[in-house]
């Protein structure tokens, strides 16, 4: 069986090639002891991305005449969210 050639290559990175850290990192830092946190993070154990919704949309399985299907796709992108828009004045909400 041939050998993957990622594997095959040497993948690990010695540690004390890592770039050093600034004050600003180590003010930000959790400190740990043993297991035990002396100083939580401060700030940097943010999750990127879009804030959580007050009102998550939720996923539906939805049966659509393929007619009704290519109309609302052929608008492109995003036809999904015109779909969700028409549905609402639809049923007036």
């Amino acid at each position: 069986m041939p050998e993957n050639k990622a594997n095959s290559e040497n993948s690990w990175i010695d540690p004390d090639d890592a770039p050093e850290w600034t004050d600003e990192q180590f003010e930000r830092a959790e400190l740990r002891i043993g297991g035990k946190v002396i100083r939580p993070a401060n700030g940097t154990l943010t999750r990127p991305g879009r804030p959580k919704s007050d009102r998550p949309k939720q996923q539906v399985t939805l049966r659509l005449d393929q007619d009704v299907l290519e109309k609302l796709r052929e608008g492109g992108p995003g036809w999904q969210s015109r779909a969700n828009e028409i549905l609402k004045k639809a049923v007036g909400a």
